[in-house]
């Protein structure tokens, strides 16, 4: 007998430095030193220290930035830190046009180690609509490159991990998501095109300017 039509193809993809050019946590820590005039090794020693307790969910944002103020001495305002917060996201618009682009027949998941009002900030995006799963460390108290992360990638896409590629710019969690049965792809905004024609030959399908 032939073999059946071979089962359809989807992508997982992180956020940081994926959607994103460079990572969150650099610009955002750089661009709080600028606007307080604060040393940038000491805001960064603080928010490393702490930015776990956002990661899985543990603190609120407000929190996060209650201690790191104590912390740096930096006297600016929650409202002011969430603006500039949110305003240090760097768009990656490249990815946003691949995205955009899938057919719709494949199935699109997001995994990201990210924070209380950031991912509420990302679902606001109209962008995200395109998302058929999202999944964010903070809601569910895990993080990469964590398996049960992984786990919650695979129950959130509906489909088995073997037939999902997994796009991130951290080669420890692409390891990870191989263990847990994905395809891994390695990122980088820099070879932007030749990852199109990557993830077009796993889906067996056109993206972007490469298809």
């Amino acid at each position: 007998m032939t073999d059946p039509t071979p089962a359809a193809r989807h992508v997982a993809f992180d956020w940081g430095g994926v959607f994103t050019v460079g990572t969150f946590d650099g610009r955002s820590t750089q661009n709080l030193a600028e606007r307080s005039g604060v040393d940038v090794a000491r805001v960064r020693e603080s928010y490393f220290r702490h930015v776990r307790q956002l990661e899985v969910g543990a603190w609120t944002l407000p929190q996060f930035w209650e201690v790191m103020g104590q912390e740096t001495g930096i006297t600016l305002p929650y409202a002011d830190f969430e603006a500039l917060y949110l305003g240090s996201i760097d768009d990656n618009l490249p990815m946003y046009a691949t995205l955009a682009a899938l057919p719709r027949q494949v199935r699109v998941g997001l995994l990201s180690n990210n924070y209380p009002v950031v991912c509420d900030h990302l679902r606001r995006d109209p962008r995200f609509a395109r998302f058929d799963a999202l999944v964010f460390s903070n809601e569910i108290g895990q993080k990469k490159p964590h398996p049960d992360a992984f786990t919650a990638l695979a129950d959130a896409m509906g489909v088995p991990a073997s037939q999902v590629a997994f796009v991130d710019d951290v080669q420890e969690n692409i390891d990870a998501a191989r263990v847990a049965g994905f395809h891994g792809l390695l990122y980088h905004h820099d070879h932007h095109a030749a990852f199109e024609g990557e993830l077009g030959a796993w889906l067996s399908l056109p993206v972007g300017a490469s298809g």
